[in-house]
C-alpha cells in the first residue's frame, strides 16, 4: 500500500538526522549523570523537532515535483500529519528536559553540578560569541513559542475544529516556525555547524523558511490557480449531494481522471481540496465537483455556488490515475468516493475503443447509505458509456460490501488491481482483507483524501 512510502519517508528522515548526530556525538557521556545526559539529549531532540518542522514546512508548499515519489498530494500530506506529530513528541521531550531539569532543581529534586568557566569571548570566534550572545533571549523565545505553537498542532489534529480557522493555524505555524529557527540557530552546539549533521539542519531550515515565508505571503500554489466561474449547479437530494460545473479561465494545466483541485468560493473560508468528478476536454475547459454536505460549509455550498459566482482553482494534484498497466481492474467507490471513477469513465468513454483496444476490464463497486434515483441512472448511464460493469449496492436494501463479495463477484480478483476511494476506514479493512487473501500490496491503491 502507498502509505509504506510515506512511512519509509519519515523513517529515513529520522534515521539520517540521528545518523548523522551520532557521528557528531559518538560517545555517551563521562561520567553518565542526568546532567550530562540532557546537555546531549537537548540537542538531540533538537534536531529532531526542528528537522521534522522544516520538512514539513517544505511539504506545505505543496511541490508537485515531489508527487510522484509519495504517490500524491493525499500522501504527502499524510506525511505532512505524521511530521506534525513528531516534531510535537520531540518538542515536549526537549522541552521537558529543558525546563522541567530547572524546575527538578528548584523542587530540590536534582541538585545541579558546578558549572566550569565559560569560554572567553576572545577564546571563541566572532559567529561563535554572537550566537552566545543571543543564548538568553533564544531561550526565552523558544519557550513561549513552544507553548504557542503545541497548542496550535493540537488544534490542528482535533477534527472537529472548523475548517477556516485550522487554515489559519498553519499561517501562524509558520510564523511560529521562524521564530523556532532563530532559537535553534542560536542554540545548537556550534560544533555541529561544521559537521555533517550541521550542514543537513542548515539545508533544511534555509528550505523550511523560504517555506514559511511563502506561506506567510499566502504564495502557495500561486502558479497553479486560475479563476473560474460557475456556470452550472444540480441537486441529488437523495444522497444530499452537489454537482458544481466551472468554466475555467485559460491557464489550467489540464488533469487526469482521478485527481483532485483546491477550490476557493469565500476567501475567509479558504481553500477546499474536491476530487473532480469530470474528465479533461481542452476544447470545452471546464470542471465538474460532486460534493457531499457533510460539514458547515459543504452544507451551505448549494447556497453559495450560484451561476456567475467567481472562483479560484488550485492544482490538479493526486496520483490516484488508474495507470497501472493492468488489464483487470476494480474500482471500489464509496458513497461520495465515487467521484474520481466518474471522471475515469467519461474518459474512456471518449476514448472510445480504448476499452477493447487494451484488453482492459473493470468491475466498478459503488456502495452507499442513500438513494438517488436520478445520480444513479446517471452513473450506470456512465457506466455503459464506458463498457464498465457495474455493481450498485445500498445498504440497508443489499447489505454491506466487503471483500468476499466483491472476489465472489469477481472471481478473476487475484489478477486485478483495486482502486479504493472512500471512508479510510472500509479502505484500510479492504485493503488487509485482500491482502491476507494474496492480493500484492502494490496492487491497491487507495485514496487517502483526508488533508487534516
Amino acid at each position: 500500500m502507498q502509505t509504506d512510502r510515506i512511512r519509509n519517508a519519515l523513517l529515513l528522515l529520522l534515521v539520517l538526522v540521528s545518523g548523522l548526530w551520532l557521528l557528531a556525538e559518538p560517545h555517551l557521556p563521562q561520567p553518565l549523570t542526568w546532567f550530562s545526559f540532557r546537555a546531549v539529549f537537548v540537542q538531540y531532540s533538537g534536531a529532531l523537532a526542528i528537522g521534522a518542522m522544516s520538512v514539513a514546512m517544505l511539504l506545505a508548499l505543496r511541490p508537485r515535483r515531489v508527487e510522484p515519489h509519495l504517490d500524491g498530494l493525499d500522501k504527502m500530506y499524510r506525511l505532512h500529519k505524521w511530521l506534525g506529530i513528531t516534531a510535537l513528541s520531540t518538542s515536549v521531550l526537549h522541552w521537558w528536559f529543558a525546563k522541567g531539569t530547572k524546575w527538578m532543581v528548584g523542587w530540590g529534586w536534582l541538585e545541579r553540578p558546578v558549572r566550569g568557566p565559560r569560554p572567553a569571548g576572545a577564546q571563541r570566534g566572532y559567529i561563535e560569541a554572537v550566537l552566545g550572545s543571543q543564548r538568553g533571549l533564544a531561550e526565552t523565545v523558544g519557550e513561549w513559542v513552544f507553548y504557542a505553537a503545541a497548542i496550535l498542532m493540537i488544534l490542528a489534529l482535533i477534527k472537529r475544529f472548523p475548517y477556516h480557522l485550522f487554515a489559519k493555524t498553519h499561517k501562524w505555524l509558520a510564523a511560529a516556525y521562524l521564530a523556532l529557527v532563530f532559537h535553534s540557530v542560536v542554540l545548537v552546539k556550534f560544533a555541529y555547524w561544521g559537521q555533517p549533521v550541521g550542514w543537513l539542519l542548515a539545508v533544511l531550515m534555509a528550505g523550511g523558511t523560504v517555506a514559511a515565508v511563502l506561506v506567510l505571503a499566502g504564495r502557495v500554489g500561486a502558479r497553479r490557480k486560475v479563476r473560474g466561474t460557475v456556470v452550472e449547479t444540480q441537486r441529488y437530494p437523495g444522497v444530499d449531494s452537489l454537482e458544481t460545473v466551472i468554466a475555467l479561465s485559460p491557464g489550467w494545466s489540464g488533469h487526469a481522471a482521478g485527481q483532485f483541485a483546491f477550490v476557493t468560493v469565500d476567501p475567509k473560508e479558504g481553500a477546499h481540496p474536491y476530487t473532480i468528478a469530470s474528465a479533461w476536454d481542452p476544447q470545452t475547459p471546464r470542471l465538474s465537483f460532486v460534493t457531499k454536505a457533510l460539514g458547515d460549509h459543504t452544507r451551505a455550498l448549494p447556497e453559495l455556488l450560484r451561476p456567475g459566482l467567481e472562483v479560484t482553482v488550485e492544482g490538479p494534484y493526486g496520483r490516484f490515475d488508474f495507470e497501472d498497466g493492468r488489464e483487470r481492474q476494480i474500482w471500489v467507490g464509496a458513497g461520495i468516493g465515487i467521484t474520481p471513477f466518474i471522471a475515469r469513465m467519461q474518459q474512456l468513454a471518449r476514448t472510445g475503443s480504448a476499452l477493447a483496444g487494451r484488453g482492459l476490464q473493470v468491475d466498478l463497486f459503488h456502495s452507499t447509505a442513500q438513494r438517488d434515483e436520478a445520480a444513479l441512472a446517471r452513473l450506470k448511464r456512465e457506466a455503459a458509456e464506458a463498457g464498465i460493469r457495474l455493481h450498485v449496492l445500498v445498504d440497508a436494501e443489499d447489505g454491506r460490501l466487503d471483500g468476499e463479495r466483491i472476489r465472489r463477484l469477481v472471481p478473476d480478483w487475484a489478477q486485478a488491481s483495486l482502486w479504493f476511494c472512500g471512508p479510510s476506514g472500509f479502505g484500510r479493512a479492504l485493503h488487509a482483507d485482500f491482502v491476507a487473501q494474496g492480493l500484492p500490496r502494490r496492487a491497491f491503491h487507495q485514496e487517502l483524501f483526508q488533508m487534516r
